[in-house]
C-alpha cells in the first residue's frame, strides 16, 4: 500500500485490510473514530504508538498531554501544522 492509496481508503472510509495496528489508529483518527484511534495507542506500550498517542492529543487541543507523549516518544513537538504531521505519520507507518 503507498500513500495514495491509503487516502482514497480514508476518503472512501474503507479501512484496508491487513494494515498495522498504528495505521489503523492513524486511519481511525482521520474517518472521525478519535476515541477508537485513541484507544488503539494508548494500549500499545512502543515510542511509535507514543507519538501517534502525542498526535491524537495535539489534534484534540491538548497541548500539555500532547508534549507528554511527544516525551515519551523521545520526539518534540512538530513545527508544522497537523494534516503535515498526520501525512508524515502515515509515511513512517506505511
Amino acid at each position: 500500500m503507498n500513500l495514495e492509496e491509503f487516502k482514497k481508503s480514508v476518503e472512501d472510509k474503507q479501512k484496508p485490510d491487513g494494515i498495522n495496528i498504528l495505521l489503523t489508529s492513524l486511519w481511525e483518527e482521520r474517518v472521525g473514530n478519535w476515541d477508537k484511534a485513541h484507544n488503539i495507542s494508548q494500549d500499545e506500550k512502543t515510542e511509535d504508538s507514543a507519538l501517534i498517542h502525542a498526535y491524537l492529543h495535539r489534534r484534540e487541543g491538548d497541548e500539555s498531554n500532547a508534549k507528554y507523549w511527544y516525551n515519551r516518544a523521545n520526539s518534540s513537538m512538530p513545527e508544522y501544522d497537523m494534516d503535515e504531521e498526520w501525512l508524515c505519520l502515515v509515511k513512517k507507518f506505511l
